[in-house]
């Protein structure tokens, strides 16, 4: 174990609270106009799942568990879990859809990422930042609307809805951020 300070935390970060350990779902720097800053952690707890929220003051100490980050490939999905293979040993890990929550929507077949192992148990997963999807609903483009801030709803192959600019049309590929699902450009491939 680590002592890092509150502020330093990221999203997967594993951490040590009260000697159980949990993964930042989301971390967020507060800085009111008065008083001290803040550090807003929502996190699961691993053994359970258990959602918390915690606020630490950013200079605060907080125990950063040891992770090891090992690249796995997404293999398939079936009733027990998704399930991802390690391409040195060929040894299969399995984590549950609240282990990996709405970045599953994300995952693809072939795709490497990075899983978190905590004494060899798969307790996190880092997706690429960038991910190739096509556009199979969006609405047609409307003449004169040349804004170059007007973006539009498209729905993607993987389900997810994200706003595109307007001349991306059904059938096009576009890369997007996992993170939050937003547009960055047109897929080169």
């Amino acid at each position: 174990m680590a002592k890092v300070i509150a502020s330093s935390l990221r999203k997967g970060n594993v951490v040590d609270v009260d000697g159980k350990l949990y993964v930042v779902l989301t971390a967020q720097n507060i800085h009111p106009g008065k008083g001290t800053p803040v550090t807003q952690l929502d996190m699961r707890r691993i053994s359970d799942g258990t959602k918390v929220s915690e606020r630490y003051r950013t200079t605060e100490q907080v125990e950063k568990a040891t992770v090891e980050d090992r690249d796995h490939q997404f293999l398939y999905e079936d009733g027990e879990g998704f399930h991802f293979m390690n391409p040195e040993t060929f040894d299969q890990v399995t984590m549950s859809r609240d282990d990996i929550g709405d970045q599953a929507a994300y995952l693809q077949e072939g795709m490497t990422v990075s899983l978190k192992l905590h004494e060899g148990l798969a307790i996190a997963i880092e997706l690429p930042q960038r991910v190739t999807f096509e556009v199979v609903e969006t609405e047609p483009v409307v003449k004169g609307q040349t804004a170059s801030s007007s973006y539009k709803p498209a729905m993607l192959n993987n389900g997810v809805r994200t706003m595109v600019p307007p001349h991306i049309s059904a059938g096009t590929r576009i890369v997007v951020m996992t993170e939050d699902g937003s547009y960055v450009e047109r897929a080169k491939d």
